[in-house]
């Protein structure tokens, strides 16, 4: 009893001296600790666990995560309850899963990486379902004209984006791999124009072995959604020159889009930087002329774009 008061006491003087820590008190008051206790808490035996209710996550999502002044701490306590292990990926299921139970999944995971805590092992404990679930970030990322779920904000863009770099970072984990690759394979060249891959497959002549081969394979018959994969760090790339060609060079800008130029910068210097994502994406990247057109951008000559002018050099 003396060590567990021991040990309260100086997690209560940690949580006074930093305000991104959490007490014992504060944790058993707070209603995220409550709605735990209720629903998925491993404190609480099986039996006495109110049934799943998808409610629940929307409202979390809304009022503790989109909403909330004080994310980083909500998301903390969120974390410290095991809500991803034992709420939120157990009970997702692309049909029914909802924009707030995605975000939310996404959320998490940022936040295990911010901890440093490992956190494939329970996307393993379901691998099925992998797959569809990171089809539905893809989607989320970008929407198309005829999708019927709601659009990202921009902070939920830039969540996608971290979340995205956290999987290309995780290539040696079966479950990212196997997803990963396929964005970022030979048949991404599928986008070039006709003449720049020409270019490119004269230059390396065992290339164009490999592509001949995938394209005897196909026979013209692609299925829509490998193509719109193929497409897809493309487009990905034109949605962020768009965003970051709106910015003015005075006047306001929210913060939430520098933070977003910001973290997509990261997302492609880490992809230049890693052997299996920059052999093809290199060419894809030079295509889309991204550097050049980053550098005469408005938000490197403002004063709330200097980190994203560092980003810039960095990565060039």
């Amino acid at each position: 009893m003396k060590q567990k008061r021991k040990h309260s006491n100086h997690v209560e003087d940690i949580g006074k001296q930093n305000p991104h820590t959490v007490t014992v008190s504060q944790i058993s008051a707070d209603i995220i600790w409550q709605l735990a206790a209720q629903y998925w808490s491993p404190e609480t035996q099986i039996e006495e666990l109110l049934p799943y209710n998808a409610n629940i996550i929307d409202d979390i999502y809304c009022r503790e995560i989109l909403d909330h002044k004080t994310a980083t701490r909500r998301i903390m306590m969120l974390e410290f309850s095991q809500y991803l292990e034992k709420y939120l990926w157990p009970n997702y299921k692309r049909e029914t899963a909802t924009h707030a139970h995605l975000m939310s999944i996404v959320a998490m995971v940022n936040e295990k990486f911010r901890e440093r805590v490992e956190v494939w092992p329970i996307f393993e404990t379901k691998p099925e379902e992998y797959p569809a679930f990171f089809r539905h970030v893809l989607e989320t990322c970008l929407p198309g004209n005829d999708s019927k779920g709601r659009h990202a904000t921009m902070r939920e863009k830039t969540a996608l984006i971290v979340f995205l770099n956290h999987c290309f970072n995780s290539m040696e984990i079966e479950l990212c791999r196997e997803q990963a690759k396929r964005l970022v394979s030979l048949s991404m060249w599928s986008c070039l124009q006709p003449k720049r891959l020409e270019q490119e497959l004269r230059e390396v002549p065992e290339w164009r072995k490999f592509w001949r081969r995938l394209q005897k394979k196909e026979k013209g018959n692609v299925k829509a959604e490998v193509e719109w994969e193929r497409h897809f760090l493309q487009n990905l790339i034109i949605q962020f020159l768009s965003i970051l060609e709106a910015i003015s060079l005075e006047g306001d800008v929210q913060p939430s889009i520098v933070a977003y130029c910001e973290r997509f910068l990261e997302f492609i210097i880490d992809l230049e930087a890693l052997l299996p994502t920059r052999r093809f994406f290199n060419t894809v990247l030079d295509d889309t002329h991204l550097l050049v057109r980053a550098q005469i951008c408005n938000l490197v000559q403002r004063e709330d774009g200097k980190l994203f002018g560092q980003g810039r050099r960095k990565k060039y």
